[in-house]
């Protein structure tokens, strides 16, 4: 059973940084693409950041620029760098993994998700 479980969130001024976590167990890098999320309030999930087999990553165009996705092999953990937040950043922000032929910036193709950890902005 794949689990995901994110840490990091906090609050932070406007123009100030954070890096999120996200321990996952239960899933083999060659057959799953993990994924960052968040939803404000109001508003539907939407990704933020992907990664698949080959540390290959995609970054949605909202935070392109401003918010790097990676990994560490060796622990099974994936961060998301965020610099230069805005107040639009704040949001709960989800850990997901998905099958890998259905890596995509479309929420429903993942399986598993964390409980999230919220961020919030204030100018």
């Amino acid at each position: 059973q794949v689990q995901v479980v994110e840490s990091g969130g906090g609050s932070v001024q406007a123009g100030g940084s954070l890096r999120l976590s996200c321990a996952a167990s239960g899933y083999t890098s060659s057959t799953h693409c993990l994924g960052w999320f968040r939803q404000a309030p109001g508003w539907g999930r939407e990704a933020v950041a992907l990664i698949d087999n080959l540390d290959r990553t995609r970054t949605a165009d909202s935070v392109k620029g401003r918010f790097t996705m990676s990994r560490d092999n060796s622990k099974n953990i994936l961060f998301l760098e965020m610099n230069r937040l805005t107040p639009e950043d704040t949001a709960m922000y989800y850990c997901a993994a998905g099958r890998l032929s259905r890596c995509s910036f479309q929420v429903e193709f993942f399986d598993y998700w964390g409980q999230g950890t919220q961020v919030t902005v204030s100018s």
